[in-house]
C-alpha cells in the first residue's frame, strides 16, 4: 500500500488509516482477526479514542504484539490540563502501551474550546508535558466542525503536527465557506502538517430516529455510508487524490475489507473523474459539518 509523509513527523503513513472504532462492534477474537487482516494489507496507521466504546481494550492485545508496525493515534475530548492527563493515563493503561505516537485533541467544534485548550490550564499544556516525558511523540487535532476553526487552530498552535477533518465529494462540491476543507488542506500542506481525512464514505444523514431507530441502522456509522464496492472505491480515490496524507476507514467492520481493497489498488484519480463525481453528489445532504455527537 502507498505511504505518504505525515507532515513533518518523520513517519510515512499508509494512504489508509484504520479507524479502530470498528473493533468496538466485535468480540475479542474477531477484533484480533480484523487487526491482523488490516496489517496484512500494509496499513501502518491506526486511530482510536476513549469514546469508541471498548475499542482501546479490543485493540490492546494485537497492538502490543505488533507495536513496531503500528503508528498509533489516540485522542481526548478533555479540554483542561487535569482532564487531558487523566484521559491520557487511562488510554495508555487500556491500550497497555508506554507511548502513543500521535495524541490528538478530539472533536474541536467551538471557538471557546480552542481558547480552553490553548490556555495556561488547557489540554495542550498536558500534551506538551507528556511529550517531554516520552509518553506521546506528536500532537494533533481532529474536528468535524467549521473549517475556519481548524485554520485558527493551525495559526495558534505552532507545534501541531497533524489535523483530521472531513473531506468528501459532497463537501468539496459546495461553495460555502463552511464546507471549505480544501483551505484547511492547503494551509496544512504549507505548514508541513499531516492531513487525515474522515467522512470520505459519508453518503448522507440517517433518517430521523423516530423513522429509523439507532438500533435498526444497518451500519454502525453515525452517518449513512456508501456501501457498494465501486462507490467505496470512487470515494477512496477521490479523497486520496485531494492530497491527504491518509484516508480514515469507516467505522463499521463490514466495510473495512472493501476500503482496504480500494486503498491497496489506489493509483490516482484524474480531474475529470473527480469533477464528475462532485457534480453528481454536490446536492446530496452532507452529514458535516453539522454539530453532531461523534
Amino acid at each position: 500500500m502507498e505511504t505518504r509523509p505525515l507532515g513533518g513527523t518523520g513517519h510515512d503513513s499508509s494512504v489508509m488509516t484504520f479507524g479502530a472504532i470498528a473493533l468496538n462492534w466485535l468480540e475479542q477474537e474477531g477484533a484480533n482477526q480484523l487487526v491482523e487482516h488490516v496489517l496484512d494489507y500494509g496499513v501502518n496507521h491506526f486511530d482510536v479514542a476513549p469514546t469508541y466504546g471498548d475499542a482501546e481494550l479490543k485493540l490492546g492485545p494485537k497492538l502490543r504484539q505488533h507495536r513496531e508496525e503500528i503508528f498509533l493515534g489516540c485522542k481526548t475530548q478533555e479540554r483542561t490540563y487535569e482532564g487531558a492527563w487523566r484521559k491520557l493515563d487511562r488510554s495508555l493503561n487500556r491500550l497497555g502501551v508506554d507511548t502513543i505516537d500521535l495524541y490528538q485533541v478530539h472533536g474541536l467544534e467551538y471557538d471557546e474550546e480552542l481558547d480552553a485548550i490553548t490556555g495556561d490550564d488547557g489540554a495542550l499544556a498536558a500534551f506538551r508535558e507528556a511529550k517531554e516525558q516520552g509518553l506521546i511523540d506528536h500532537i494533533g487535532l481532529t474536528s468535524h466542525g467549521q473549517p475556519d476553526l481548524i485554520l485558527d487552530a493551525l495559526e495558534r498552535i505552532d507545534d501541531l503536527e497533524s489535523v483530521m477533518f472531513p473531506l468528501n465529494p459532497v463537501v468539496a462540491g459546495k461553495d460555502d465557506d463552511e464546507y471549505d476543507y480544501e483551505a484547511v488542506l492547503a494551509r496544512a500542506d504549507e505548514r508541513d502538517v499531516g492531513t487525515l481525512g474522515i467522512k470520505a464514505f459519508a453518503g448522507g444523514s440517517w433518517p430521523p430516529t423516530d423513522e429509523l431507530p439507532e438500533a435498526d441502522r444497518p451500519f454502525a456509522n453515525w452517518y449513512r455510508p456508501v456501501t457498494a464496492p465501486d462507490e467505496i472505491r470512487e470515494r477512496f480515490d477521490f479523497a486520496a487524490a485531494q492530497g491527504l496524507t491518509s484516508v480514515v476507514s469507516a467505522g463499521d467492520p463490514k466495510l473495512v475489507t472493501m476500503i482496504l481493497e480500494a486503498a491497496a489498488d489506489y493509483d490516482g484519480m484524474d480531474e475529470a473523474a473527480q469533477r464528475s463525481l462532485m457534480e453528481r453528489v454536490r446536492h446530496d445532504d452532507s452529514p458535516v459539518p453539522e454539530q453532531l455527537h461523534h
